[in-house]
């Protein structure tokens, strides 16, 4: 009868270690079943998963073993698996798999705790945890760096909304990101991401920045209080902004177009997506005057946002064409999926503020970035201590994939 055992290999790693355990159990024409190896700080841990096709040729396949690890100066340990567990084992085949990524300056042993902790309350098991941002050296500052450990679980869990609810609270209370997503096919074939501008892409809302221009700083904020309070919709609050700015020089304009602060990480994201052959895009409330000098200056595909009307050098107060508000942003999200012929599925939407939902929650990867909480509990996922370029590691991106060998 054939017997299952686990060989675990640990030890400080060398080249050729595992090329000689392996000689060894090809020595004796064993199956290889399963097989995983890592190391962290030169020290290596390796699980084979042998099987042996009579039990009665275990002792001398088990004893070779041992005397080429002591030969090696690595320790190892055998274990048999009972052909119930392996056949249980097996039978997991097919079931989905999840990634939870954390994300922070600088990652402590309670952020491993709580996230462990809470795929535990729900009754799966970590497969795997990985670290994917680079190597840190001790002496160096990481206020405004990113480290990024995933976390692997296979299943599904019985209260997927309840478990986001968790990593949520636990990511406000430590100043953390956790994103939890179903890592499928798509995950790794994105195709386009969609960015809001103002407050995203870049640090300010321009039409603040316009108002101050014009003396009507206090007048236009008050405006977009009322907007944040419900009280008045985007359409009508974006008519009553832009007619403050009646009078204002072109000049102005093209003055605050070179000035504008991008978001931390912003430019490390886009050269990387237009690397990967991404396209990109801004779908936004603000004016299409500032989103075409970014996509001037970053390489970005599309810009569709709302028109300032300028006649002879002045802005005239007045907005031209549809307003794109959330709706409309939503509307053209599908039109330029449409346009590349790619899935939903295969898209990133990035936005700061509720008019950017119905554009989250279409895309296949829906992301609240510095939003406000309300917006970070309805998106499927959120960025709020790191930079833009966090993104890359929500989609599986390594440092070492756009930084160099890093590992």
């Amino acid at each position: 009868m054939p017997e299952i055992i686990i060989i675990n290999i640990s030890g400080e790693d060398r080249p050729g270690l595992t090329a000689s355990i392996t000689e060894h159990l090809a020595n004796h024409h064993v199956n290889i079943l399963d097989i995983g190896q890592a190391v962290i700080h030169n020290t290596l841990s390796l699980g084979i998963l042998i099987e042996i096709p009579r039990a009665s040729q275990s002792a001398p396949i088990l004893k070779d073993t041992l005397f080429a690890a002591h030969t090696l100066g690595v320790n190892a340990k055998f274990t048999p698996i009972p052909k119930e567990r392996y056949n249980s084992w097996v039978d997991e085949q097919g079931k989905s798999r999840h990634i939870v990524t954390l994300q922070a300056p600088k990652i402590t042993a309670a952020h491993i705790s709580s996230i462990s902790s809470i795929v535990a309350g729900h009754e799966l098991n970590i497969d795997n945890i990985t670290r994917i941002s680079g190597r840190i050296h001790l002496d160096q500052t990481r206020e405004e760096g990113n480290a990024c450990v995933e976390f692997s679980f296979r299943g599904a869990p019985a209260d997927p909304d309840g478990m986001r609810e968790e990593f949520l609270e636990a990511a406000a209370r430590m100043g953390i990101d956790i994103a939890l997503q179903e890592d499928n096919i798509y995950r790794s074939n994105r195709r386009l991401v969609a960015f809001d501008m103002d407050s995203t892409l870049i640090k300010v809302e321009v039409i603040d920045e316009l108002a101050k221009k014009a003396g009507a700083g206090e007048a236009v904020a008050a405006i977009t209080e009322k907007a944040m309070r419900g009280e008045i919709d985007f359409p009508q609050s974006l008519a009553e902004r832009v007619q403050h700015l009646k009078g204002l020089d072109e000049s102005i304009l093209k003055e605050i177009a070179d000035k504008l602060p991008l978001t931390e990480g912003a430019e490390r994201l886009i050269s990387t997506l237009k690397k990967m052959n991404l396209t990109t895009a801004i779908i936004s409330g603000g004016f299409d005057y500032f989103g075409n000098h970014l996509k001037q200056k970053l390489g970005i595909d599309y810009v569709f946002a709302n028109r300032l009307e300028i006649v002879d050098g002045h802005v005239t107060g007045q907005v031209l064409g549809k307003v794109v508000d959330g709706a409309r942003k939503a509307e053209l999200l599908e039109q330029l999926v449409q346009k590349e012929g790619i899935s939903m599925k295969q898209v990133i939407a990035v936005g700061d503020g509720a008019n950017d939902l119905p554009m989250l929650s279409r895309a296949g990867l829906g992301i609240a970035f510095r939003a406000k909480p309300i917006v970070r509990q309805s998106a499927e996922q959120s960025l709020t201590t790191q930079g833009l370029d966090g993104i890359l590691y929500l989609m599986g991106y390594r440092d070492r994939h756009f930084l160099g060998d890093l590992s």
